[in-house]
């Protein structure tokens, strides 16, 4: 099997069995049933490749009403969060500097994500640890269409966190971690 399918299969594992699975975004699974979401991999080290493939996935959504929402997985990048952190802030920059702010937003997903206010072992992490460095670039309206249409949106984040920490450490490292068995 071609080995970016194999890092594609493992995020869309990921995607079903902890995202949709635990429920982390209540608007996952329509866009994995309507088969909307594109995945693209990055295999470079380079931050200006990264840079440039996000315009190229910008320039893609714009042209392709069919494609909801994209993935960007980064496998052979930023294993060190700090450095992850730094290239989300590059393409957040990028996105503005490209006349995309408003029209798309980033959120980022990390092997070792640690919100800030947390530790490097609080189960909550799990809710955006995904088996690679991503960027998910998400249409703003259809986002402001779900906010609109999801009472108290704003819960979700803590929701989600109390979710994860009632699981435990464990559950939540297993869970992620049983995508790799998905080859």
């Amino acid at each position: 099997m071609n080995p970016n399918q194999i890092i594609i299969n493992r995020t869309k594992a990921w995607l079903i069995e902890v995202v949709i699975g635990c429920n982390f975004c209540p608007f996952a699974a329509k866009e994995v049933k309507k088969n909307s979401i594109h995945f693209e991999v990055m295999n470079s080290e380079k931050n200006m490749e990264g840079i440039h493939l996000l315009l190229s996935e910008y320039q893609l959504l714009d042209k392709d009403a069919s494609v909801e929402t994209t993935l960007v997985i980064f496998p052979n990048a930023f294993s060190d969060f700090q450095d992850y952190l730094k290239f989300l802030d590059q393409a957040e920059k990028s996105l503005q500097r490209n006349k995309y702010e408003g029209i798309y937003q980033l959120a980022g997903f990390h092997p070792m994500y640690q919100f800030a206010d947390s530790t490097l072992d609080d189960a909550a992490n799990y809710t955006n640890r995904s088996p690679y460095p991503m960027i998910h670039i998400l249409r703003e309206a259809s986002v402001e269409r779900a906010i609109a249409s999801y009472p108290n949106v704003e819960n979700i984040p803590i929701k989600n966190m109390a979710y994860a920490r009632s699981k435990g450490l464990a559950y939540m490292q297993g869970l992620r971690d049983a995508t790799f068995q998905s080859d």
